[in-house]
């Protein structure tokens, strides 16, 4: 039996189904069999992200309304033969899904494959109820912004009270050069804020927004900082202890301010 795997955010925009995309091929390189799942319905966009948006031809709304089996939804990946695709449709609503719904596919997928991840949308509507209910464990996504950590602190807490106590920090784009200068959280910061274990930290890397117009997931480039950075998340989900890089750690001004935004832990 797999592994269900939330990808989530408080926060829109942070690079949620750019991680998922990125992990989930990560994973796949390591001899895992991995399904990709896009949670965003009506806003779909992981089928861009892995290159294969000329290849959907269901959907999971296909699979519950019995239009299709579960496997003919399925799209196998172009590089690997261990990692698929299950998207989401373009033109419904999110409340067009049920979370027994969700429950049914994720109980399923784990079946068949080691790990299943859910691409969430932001926030803490209907969305994310649909893509939490059957995961086994949670990622967050901040970007090292107080409005993207005072968002995620709200997701941590409806994790918890969803008895999804299983979850794991990701900060991404972090610029190490800003944070020293004090224009940007410091990775104490935001660990000390949210209070949860910290997983990966993905570099500010100018060569993402290349790949993700190509539909080519960064950790396919090996020179890649953020690629490198993506493939020792994927490590450490599987449970191999990869350290982290330990730049200048200072807390910056920033920190003063975000303590009288947070009840911090």
């Amino acid at each position: 039996m797999g592994d269900t795997i939330v990808i989530t955010s408080g926060k829109g925009g942070v690079g949620k189904t750019t991680t998922t995309a990125n992990i989930g091929t990560a994973l796949a390189k390591l001899g895992q069999k991995v399904v990709v799942v896009d949670g965003d319905t009506g806003l779909r966009n992981l089928d861009v992200l892995m290159g294969l948006e000329n290849r959907v031809v269901f959907n999971l709304l296909d699979v519950f309304e019995k239009r299709c089996k579960l496997k003919q939804a399925l799209i196998k990946d172009k590089r690997f033969d261990n990692l698929y695709l299950m998207p989401t449709a373009q033109c419904r609503d999110k409340t067009d899904i049920k979370a027994e719904d969700m429950l049914f596919l994720s109980n399923e997928l784990k079946k068949d494959f080691d790990y299943v991840l859910i691409d969430c949308p932001a926030g803490i509507e209907q969305g994310f109820e649909n893509a939490v209910i059957g995961a086994d464990r949670a990622i967050v996504v901040v970007n090292p912004e107080i409005t993207s950590v005072r968002d995620a602190d709200r997701v941590v807490g409806k994790l918890d009270s969803k008895g999804l106590n299983r979850h794991e920090l990701i900060i991404n784009r972090m610029n190490y050069e800003m944070s020293e200068k004090g224009q940007m959280l410091a990775v104490d910061d935001i660990v000390d804020c949210l209070a949860i274990k910290l997983i990966g930290i993905v570099p500010e890397d100018k060569k993402v927004t290349i790949s993700t117009n190509k539909g080519e997931p960064i950790v396919l480039d090996d020179n890649a900082s953020a690629g490198k950075a993506f493939a020792n998340i994927a490590k450490r989900i599987m449970g191999e202890e990869i350290p982290f890089e330990s730049p200048k750690s200072t807390e910056n001004r920033f920190f003063a301010s975000i303590k009288k935004i947070f009840k911090v832990k």
